[in-house]
């Protein structure tokens, strides 16, 4: 069956191999004699379905042909497309003497047909897709190198979201801070009364020292400003580290956010562009499935049964006349006198062994 009209108006492949001269469906129809079903007859026709189907039935050797030009050309001859100018409808009718191999021809036929208007579509839908498929494989590789970026730079400088671990750093280095005040007001009281031998004054002290151990830590007191001594042994960046490592995060953080972007706005286009070339390829409909001839359409019977009748009359009649005159005809008439000479030479080269 032919596409729908409404289809057709938008099918950018069938108006390009039908020519320039092919406008719309309805004034194509009246300046054109050529139509979608001329088009589809001649893809059919075309050596491309040729090859596929001789190369998938193994015509070459059913038909014992060594070349494929043969083959197309007794292939050519045992098939026959038929349109019907008023409804579009196609017919194609396979001969050949297996009725179950002329059946799986002709659904070959509309299988080829199916496979190379869909090859040879060259709709902007279909360019679309094509485009969108290679971009989407580039940006893909793209965003998984950014990722990878991000996650090593984060586990190498334990940095999840550098703001909110500024936030607790500088949180945390107040509170320690804090109690390292109080620590050092309370030593100050211990020392006015007790020796620096006394435990309370070394446990105080102790305090004191990894009190200020912690806060040299958070606050990054002797690394390099450069961050070449950066290292991802501590749980949480220290305050000097933080704008230094914040540069690289978001720049890191920004490229995967933009590449993502870009992905899921290319995925929704290029599933849009799948549905819109799905919409431009006609689609191939089947009216009647093939089905294996219930009877042979040549040799004709009846021809064949009047034919054998007519010649088998023919020969009596010829045979009584001929042995009628041959009874009566004079033994020195030339003619019989050259048939004995040719049934005695007959006798001789096949002599009649007698026991």
């Amino acid at each position: 069956m032919p596409p729908d009209p409404q289809s057709l108006s938008s099918t950018s492949m069938l108006n390009g191999l039908a020519g320039p001269g092919y406008i719309t469906p309805n004034v194509g129809m009246m300046l054109n004699t050529r139509t979608p079903g001329s088009t589809t007859i001649g893809i059919l026709s075309s050596r491309s379905a040729l090859d596929d189907i001789i190369n998938r039935f193994d015509l070459r050797r059913m038909y014992h042909c060594d070349l494929y030009v043969d083959a197309r050309r007794r292939l050519s001859a045992r098939t026959k497309f038929a349109e019907d100018q008023k409804s579009g409808l196609i017919t194609i009718s396979v001969l050949d003497e297996d009725r179950n191999l002329a059946r799986d021809i002709t659904a070959g036929y509309v299988d080829e047909l199916d496979k190379l208007v869909n090859r040879v579509s060259t709709s902007s839908a279909r360019r679309e897709r094509v485009f969108l498929e290679q971009r989407l494989k580039s940006i893909k590789d793209e965003l998984d190198a950014s990722s990878l970026a991000l996650s090593q730079f984060s586990s190498r400088n334990a940095t999840l979201d550098i703001q909110r671990q500024g936030e607790a750093t500088v949180t945390e280095a107040s509170k320690v801070e804090g109690e390292l005040i109080v620590a050092q007001s309370e030593l100050s009281g211990l020392k006015a009364n007790l020796t620096d031998d006394n435990p309370r004054v070394r446990a105080v002290r102790a305090r004191i020292d990894e009190l200020q151990r912690q806060l040299r830590k958070m606050t990054g007191e002797g690394e390099k400003a450069d961050g070449s001594d950066l290292k991802g042994d501590v749980m949480l960046p220290s305050v000097r580290k933080l704008p230094l490592l914040g540069v690289t995060y978001y720049d890191l953080y920004r490229q995967v956010t933009m590449q993502e972007g870009i992905y899921e706005a290319l995925t929704k286009q290029y599933e849009l562009a799948k549905v819109q070339e799905a919409k431009e390829v006609p689609p191939i409909k089947v009216l009647d499935e093939p089905v294996p001839a219930e009877k042979k359409s040549t040799p004709h019977r009846a021809i064949i049964t009047l034919l054998g009748t007519w010649i088998g009359a023919l020969a009596g009649i010829s045979w009584i006349i001929g042995t009628r005159w041959w009874n009566n005809a004079d033994a020195s008439h030339p003619a019989k006198v050259l048939g004995m000479r040719f049934a005695s030479l007959i006798r001789r080269r096949n002599p009649v062994v007698t026991s």
